[in-house]
């Protein structure tokens, strides 16, 4: 392990330099199922030949260009991804780097919108206890969790917290006189794999048309097909006023975008907001591969079946550490009686012994996270489930 890098990271005893569809290889040449995807970025799995080629043709043509000009290949995907969230209602976009850039440029736009229209005062941007929005100050400030605030103040003003499923709690503190946005996780993904339900989503699309309140979804985690649908508000019949998109969007390539609804598409003016390398050439080439492959009806309808695979196993074997499973697509959370993290470490530890290693994520203490690239196959599922229960046991 390199002392270079500054301690932000619970680091696992593995240093990777090669991957292979949905498998990872260290240095010493041994091999792990990957469970994780990067978090959910690498949706093709890695070194996916038509990617590779995408990211090789566009390096050797044009890395970067400033955003006082276009490139061919950036509006190509622009104008890909506006296509594939046209269900969605969505019509224009901003193209970022990251999750985290997104949601800032997403605040930005439900702020200014209210603004114009009804003046100062009605700026605060409501989200979910337990939800995750980024790791800048002003996203750190959306993220209703207390555990990531210690340290880093004075933040942002001008968050709420409700918590989730609570539409009393939520009618309460969408006040048309103060509040500017909602911003939702459909399935929060970093507390546990926790999805809202239709009736709470519903509610809250009503609330916020009547009240003239921007209805923001962070797709970060599960848009680009992680839940079966291309955004997960479409698998919930609501189309936003703005949707945040990262992880996935370019499959290993740092991309993001904010992309807005009729009533949301025109707030940006020139000069309101910017990014260096947002909307850069080799990510654009990067993500018309992803759309091209993850729009798919039958790739969607693929994602689903092995969520819905890997859930069913988990509950067949009525293991005494289980106590529930959560899951939407490719998305799965797994409770245990026991701390999650120590088998994270064991499933290193199995690549070690001459069996391959099992790479997993944790949601919270005692929660599992798996979110295993989309080209994952039946038999490789298997394999990490038993994997997975060799652990258990």
């Amino acid at each position: 392990m390199s002392d270079v890098f500054m301690n932000t990271y619970g680091r696992l005893p593995v240093t990777f330099n090669r991957g292979e569809g949905a498998w990872l290889f260290d240095t010493a040449g041994k091999k792990y199922l990957d469970f994780t995807a990067g978090i959910a970025v690498n949706c093709l799995g890695h070194n996916y030949p038509p990617l590779v080629k995408a990211i090789s043709e566009q390096a050797a043509k044009l890395c970067h260009v400033c955003n006082y000009y276009l490139s061919d290949v950036s509006v190509a995907f622009a104008e890909a991804l506006i296509a594939a969230c046209a269900g969605a209602g969505m019509k224009k976009l901003f193209l970022a780097n990251s999750g985290a850039e997104a949601n800032e440029g997403a605040c930005k736009i439900a702020r200014k919108y209210s603004l114009v229209k009804y003046g100062k005062g009605r700026h605060t941007i409501v989200t979910l206890r337990g939800s995750f929005h980024g790791r800048t100050i002003t996203t750190l400030s959306a993220t209703g969790q207390e555990h990531f605030h210690k340290d880093f103040g004075p933040y942002t003003e001008g968050f709420v917290f409700v918590p989730g499923g609570d539409i009393a709690a939520l009618d309460k503190a969408l006040d048309p006189k103060t509040v500017a946005g909602f911003m939702v996780e459909a399935v929060q993904g970093e507390s546990g794999i926790t999805p809202q339900s239709q009736e709470y989503l519903d509610a809250a699309a009503k609330i916020c048309a009547e009240r003239d309140i921007l209805l923001m979804f962070d797709e970060i985690q599960t848009g680009v097909g992680r839940t079966g649908t291309f955004l997960a508000c479409e698998g919930y019949g609501i189309k936003p006023d703005l949707v945040t998109l990262a992880k996935g969007l370019a499959g290993g390539i740092p991309a993001g975008a904010v992309l807005a609804g009729e009533k949301a598409a025109d707030v940006f003016q020139r000069g309101d907001h910017g990014s260096t390398f947002g909307g850069n050439p080799v990510a654009g080439a990067a993500g018309l591969v992803v759309l091209e492959t993850v729009t798919k009806p039958e790739f969607l309808k693929e994602i689903g079946r092995k969520g819905n695979k890997i859930a069913e196993a988990i509950t067949g074997w009525k293991h005494p550490k289980v106590t529930a499973i959560r899951q939407k697509g490719l998305m799965i959370g797994v409770d245990l009686t026991i701390d999650a993290h120590p088998l994270l470490e064991a499933g290193i530890a199995q690549a070690q012994s001459g069996s391959p290693g099992l790479l997993m994520l944790t949601a919270g203490a005692k929660t599992l996270r798996f979110l295993p690239p989309f080209i994952i196959s039946d038999a490789e599922i298997d394999q990490g489930l038993g994997l997975l229960k060799s652990l258990l046991d």
